[in-house]
């Protein structure tokens, strides 16, 4: 079977794959930037318990497995009572493990804003909270973009672990497809052309324009 014949035929099943790969990918990358600040914050933070609960969130979801993670959050927490759908826990799994990494990068980023720029916001002033806000962290967000660009790139591949709970992402119907037909070189060939495409036109492009957006914004454009 050529592949324009093999794209014919199958081509329903791997955009429906796709689909749900985007959207897992989204939602994932929403959860992972959103605790990554929390975490990152956290494990700066002059209180103990709040700088605690960050460590150890960061260690055991860095010191572990994604899919371990993944059996866990989707096997095992039925067994205290907390049942996710097999969708869901696809992509807080993947969110929090991605999460944990962008802590570390959101906590070097803040540490390497220069430390004139802490002394001026204390000369302005400023409560910590505004100084984070409005000195600290838009500062600190030029740094720990291009890191995050490549982080979501791997938060993309990462996704793919999801068709282990039968999600049915594109490497789902790529397993499935070639189940039935053991065209292993179509299959799989479409499936790795597609995470490419994602990658390398879809999220390369936007953090490169973001990282820009920021320069402007931080004058060194």
């Amino acid at each position: 079977m050529t592949i324009w014949d093999f794209l014919e035929t199958y081509g329903a099943r791997i955009a429906s794959g796709t689909l749900v790969t985007c959207a897992q990918f989204g939602l994932a990358a929403i959860i992972a930037i959103v605790v990554a600040l929390i975490a990152g914050l956290g494990k700066l933070s002059h209180n103990g318990l709040i700088r605690g609960v960050s460590v150890i969130y960061i260690e055991i979801f860095r010191g572990t497995s994604l899919l371990v993670q993944l059996y866990w959050i989707f096997f095992v927490l039925p067994l205290f009572g907390i049942t996710l759908p097999k969708f869901a826990a696809g992509f807080i799994s993947v969110g929090l493990n991605v999460g944990s990494y962008g802590a570390e990068l959101v906590r070097g980023a803040i540490q390497s804003v220069p430390k004139g720029q802490w002394e001026a916001a204390y000369a302005l002033s400023m409560s910590p909270a505004r100084r984070m806000r409005r000195i600290i962290l838009p500062q600190a967000l030029g740094l720990m973009l291009p890191p995050w660009g490549n982080l979501l790139i791997e938060l993309l591949k990462g996704t793919a672990l999801v068709s282990l709970i039968s999600v049915t992402d594109l490497m789902f119907q790529a397993k499935q497809i070639n189940a039935s037909t053991y065209l292993s070189a179509q299959s799989f060939g479409a499936a790795l052309v597609v995470y490419y495409i994602l990658a390398r036109f879809l999220i390369t492009p936007f953090m490169r324009r973001m990282e820009r957006v920021m320069a402007r914004r931080l004058g060194r454009a």
